[in-house]
């Protein structure tokens, strides 16, 4: 005789003026999709596709939020969705209709965060920097070295940084700075400062790790449980 575990449902989801709440203490599992795109009318259409199968269908219990971005050069989105646990996520994609809304993920650990600025309000632009690794040990090197560079490196080479959240990929393949920022023009300051060029240059001397690069986003649409 098979065995079969039921799934509990919650009640439909909940549209989100804000960005999600990254440190939020109940997510166990962050779970990130993101693929190309021709143009900005095309990413949003393909997001609000996303977002709409999520609204019409009742949750999996533990899932908890769906965030969509449009990355700022309109060629790429990003779908980034909390979970509680490692066994709901997946299932909940299988129920979706045929389409972008089951593209596979990649499954990530949030791991340490640097809080710069908790009362500055909904990020402007989400910068999402990647590191391909070797492994867990590499994994949080890199992720100790760039967090003990951020916390003692002047704080005005780090204006409009709200928090920078380091994920790391349960396979062990990647890491992934989500870092938040007021503004574009704030991140892009500090693409030029001395902060993010020693911080480039800690990762490229840490062995194991090869920086892959950053990409922006601004978020499209968002749903909580």
């Amino acid at each position: 005789m098979t065995e079969t575990t039921e799934v509990t449902m919650t009640v439909p989801a909940v549209r989100l003026s804000t960005a999600p709440e990254i440190n939020r203490p109940d997510v166990h599992t962050v779970y990130m999709s993101h693929w190309f795109v021709d143009g900005a009318a095309q990413g949003r259409a393909v997001l609000d596709e996303i977002v709409d199968a999520w609204e019409r269908s009742p949750w999996f219990e533990g899932v908890l939020s769906l965030s969509c971005y449009l990355s700022t050069e309109h060629d790429t989105v990003l779908t980034y969705a909390q979970c509680a646990n490692d066994d709901v996520y997946r299932p909940f994609l299988r129920s979706l209709p045929a389409g972008p809304a089951r593209t596979e993920p990649i499954a990530y650990r949030p791991h340490r965060s640097v809080v710069r600025d908790p009362a500055a309000g909904t990020p402007g632009t989400v910068a999402l920097a990647s590191f391909d690794v070797d492994g867990a040990e590499c994994q949080r090197r890199i992720v100790g070295t760039v967090v003990n560079h951020l916390e003692s490196a002047p704080a005005e080479d780090q204006e409009g940084l709200i928090a920078a959240h380091f994920h790391l990929s349960v396979d062990g393949t990647r890491v992934m700075n989500f870092a938040e920022w007021t503004s574009d023009e704030a991140h892009a300051a500090f693409l030029d400062g001395a902060t993010r060029r020693r911080s480039l240059r800690l990762s490229l001397d840490t062995p194991g790790v090869r920086p892959i690069g950053f990409k922006r986003y601004h978020l499209h649409r968002s749903l909580g449980a």
